[in-house]
């Protein structure tokens, strides 16, 4: 059974990630994700709807548009796979329950968020907010499915203590955190909160230490200089990643305390 959830999360990962490949594109550009047709950046021909099977229509064209013949970019087959792999690491560590939809809507919207961070150097209000919504919903309707209130009462407590921390630290250091981490901090301490207090106080950890690491090895490269702008975004993405993936091993050297 698990096997099947697996497979089945990938395949919808594949689908999803095709669809996060126009929300990296166009949110940031604040143009509708639904319409027109996705179209070739250089001879602008609609996409048909066999050149659009996640992956498998970028390897039958070899990376090439079917009416002009320019390149397209392999980040759109490594996106589908990423979403797709995010999918099925979510089934294979949370398994078939009601909270699995939660994670699944949280892990698409947050490889989006950092790919337009890493990008533009921005969390885009509509998309932080919608995941925030989304998420809150399925978490409630799993908490009601599921009779676990006191677990989702927690979750919304982490939610809300992100929230202030972040908060405080926009306010200290808007150069340093800028807002956007801050409306996407409630979204992040609710999923994590879902899972345990130990996995919101993980996943803040490991998004700063990434972070330091990265940041001082670009300083070292002199890729970056210190008073830089980090997409800050893309590492709270990694972190949450890092507790909800690796948490349980992890954290397991503390299950006596």
């Amino acid at each position: 059974m698990l096997a099947i959830l697996i497979v089945v999360c990938f395949v919808f990962g594949l689908l999803v990630g095709s669809f996060m490949n126009v929300v990296i594109y166009r949110v940031p550009r604040h143009e509708s994700v639904i319409s027109p047709r996705s179209r070739c950046p250089t001879c602008g021909a609609a996409i048909r709807e066999r050149d659009n099977i996640p992956v498998l229509s970028w390897l039958i064209l070899k990376g090439r548009c079917r009416s002009c013949h320019a390149p397209i970019s392999a980040r759109y087959p490594l996106s589908e796979l990423a979403v797709a792999a995010l999918f099925a690491g979510a089934a294979a560590r949370l398994g078939l329950n009601w909270e699995l939809p939660a994670f699944l809507v949280l892990l698409a919207s947050l490889f989006a968020l950092a790919c337009i961070d890493a990008e533009h150097l921005v969390l885009p209000k509509r998309l932080v907010y919608l995941t925030l919504v989304m998420a809150g919903a399925l978490f409630t309707m799993a908490a009601a499915i599921n009779g676990s209130w006191h677990r989702l009462g927690v979750a919304v407590l982490c939610a809300l203590a992100w929230w202030i921390v972040f908060f405080a630290l926009n306010l200290s250091s808007p150069r340093l955190l800028g807002f956007g981490d801050v409306r996407l901090a409630p979204a992040l301490g609710l999923a994590l909160g879902w899972l345990g207090v130990r996995y919101v106080l993980l996943g803040f950890f490991a998004a700063n230490l990434i972070g330091a690491i990265v940041g001082l090895a670009l300083i070292g490269a002199k890729r970056m200089h210190r008073r830089d702008q980090i997409p800050y975004g893309v590492f709270l993405a990694l972190g949450v990643a890092v507790a909800i993936y690796a948490g349980p091993e992890l954290l397991a050297p503390f299950n006596r305390f």
